[in-house]
């Protein structure tokens, strides 16, 4: 699996999945780094086959619209420390790679991550 972390996220969130063994980028390890836009993010999850990590709605909309991006994690977590949005990953990535075997949007909050149809 391989992941672009939204730019309103922590570039931490990418390193920690690139520690774990997976191909990770972050909005600023591309050419317009944080002013890349949603459209150029969307272009590099389908050539890329990249799952997009946002928490970013616009993403949802042209998902359930367009089916773009194919694969979607989208925090819904509201504002929340750096160190605990890594915390929330650490403790739950295992459970996120098994729920991308099976669901092309899942979603993570403050009390669960789900699965979506």
């Amino acid at each position: 699996m391989k992941f672009l972390v939204d730019a309103q996220l922590p570039e931490i969130i990418a390193e920690y999945i690139i520690n774990k063994g997976f191909d990770a980028i972050h909005t600023n390890d591309l050419p317009n780094k944080h002013f890349t836009t949603d459209n150029e993010i969307r272009n590099i999850a389908l050539e890329q086959n990249r799952i997009i990590i946002t928490k970013d709605s616009d993403f949802l909309d042209s998902y359930y619209i367009k089916q773009q991006p194919k694969k979607l994690l989208l925090i819904s977590t509201g504002n929340i420390r750096n160190k605990q949005l890594l915390t929330m990953f650490e403790n739950n990535f295992e459970k996120l790679i098994e729920l991308f075997q099976s669901h092309s949007f899942v979603e993570m909050d403050n009390l669960e991550i789900i699965g979506h149809e």
